[in-house]
């Protein structure tokens, strides 16, 4: 991003990372990195974005899609993955709802960016923006992050074992 657009970004979502609460999030591993950092690189894409395409929202949106992984995982009471990735976008409205005055777009935004593993369906354009480019970070994430992350511990593994012997 430019200085300008930097700028702009933290104008926006200031009030947000601010937040002791949201700051939790620095302390949550997701896809081989913090849920902060996760949800700062959705957010700062979808900006990039919704500027791209001239979205009339892009406020709105870009807090949205910082909020839309607003838990920890402490909160869910389920431990199975795939009861977390159906509940969780409900539990980050509910926290956002706590500490902003979030709108119709903005819930839906963070209500669906499961779709489709997640019930709800994304009823606006910034909706389906933020659900596309959270999987396309959730993949990078996967692939950068925690497939190195794996393979280390691999690696680890395998020095310990010829080491032994």
């Amino acid at each position: 991003m430019s200085k300008k657009e930097t700028q702009d970004f933290n104008l926006i979502v200031k009030d947000i990372l601010d937040n002791q609460e949201f700051n939790k999030l620095n302390n949550e591993l997701h896809h081989g990195i913090t849920r902060y950092d996760h949800v700062l690189r959705v957010a700062k894409t979808t900006y990039k974005f919704s500027r791209f395409f001239h979205m009339k929202n892009t406020e709105l949106t870009t807090r949205a899609a910082l909020l839309h992984d607003f838990y920890t995982d402490s909160q869910m009471m389920e431990s199975n993955k795939v009861a977390k990735l159906t509940i969780h976008p409900n539990l980050a409205y509910e926290n956002a709802l706590k500490y902003y005055d979030i709108n119709d777009l903005q819930a839906n935004i963070i209500k669906s960016h499961m779709f489709p593993l997640k019930g709800e369906i994304p009823k606006y354009k910034e909706s389906w923006l933020v659900s596309a480019v959270d999987k396309l970070v959730a993949a990078y994430e996967m692939s950068h992050y925690k497939a190195s992350l794996y393979l280390n511990i691999f690696a680890l593994f395998l020095f310990n074992l010829l080491i032994q012997k």
